[in-house]
């Protein structure tokens, strides 16, 4: 079965395809002087851009992690936009963890498995 491979550099590709599966790599907002609703919505625009030229959409999501930088400051105000961004009925399998994120001003980083149509 082939690998397609879009959105690639030299370290990473920003998504993958195979068999019938969409990887996406972490994403993360636009502003990261934004705080964490903003810095969510923008990281939420960008996954569904993705999975969009994937050929898929939100509602064939199987897995997400998100990665707060601060589980206790963040958990609500990223949940808030989370709830309002999800339809109902199709929530995915989702572990959400407090990680040291490789820039200091990323409040959220989010890694997502889809299914194609």
């Amino acid at each position: 079965m082939s690998v397609q491979r879009q959105l690639t550099n030299e370290r990473m590709s920003q998504l993958v395809v195979h068999n019938g599966t969409v990887y996406l790599a972490g994403q993360v907002g636009d502003n990261l002087t934004a705080g964490i609703e903003q810095q969510t919505r923008e990281t939420l625009n960008n996954i569904e851009r993705l999975l969009d030229l994937a050929g898929t959409d939100k509602s064939r999501l199987l897995s997400v992690t998100i990665y707060l930088k601060d589980i206790d400051a963040h958990f609500a105000g990223m949940n808030s936009v989370w709830d309002q961004w999800l339809p109902k009925g199709v929530a995915p399998a989702r572990a959400t963890v407090e990680a040291k994120l490789c820039e200091p001003d990323i409040l959220v980083e989010l890694s997502v498995t889809a299914a194609l149509p």
